[in-house]
């Protein structure tokens, strides 16, 4: 499978605050199932990625993942 979303397994999301997504399929016949690779650049660096149905459930994922991120910091 070719992506434009990696290069030698290494994401291409290098900017901070910036995400990247793409649709692909997997299985055979009529068991295909649509999926969405998800890779987000927090502000500090850091990636978040993840594979899931919609890209609203990545986001939403994302968004919780940036909550507990927050919630981290905080106790420091």
């Amino acid at each position: 499978m070719t992506t434009r979303m990696t290069i030698n397994g290494v994401s291409t999301c290098i900017e901070a605050g910036t995400e990247k997504y793409e649709k692909f399929q997997t299985g055979i016949g009529r068991r295909k199932r649509t999926l969405v690779q998800y890779d987000y650049r927090h502000m500090d660096g850091e990636l978040f990625a993840c594979v899931k149905p919609t890209l609203d459930e990545c986001r939403a994922a994302r968004d919780k993942w940036l909550n507990n991120k927050q919630g981290k910091e905080d106790k420091r």
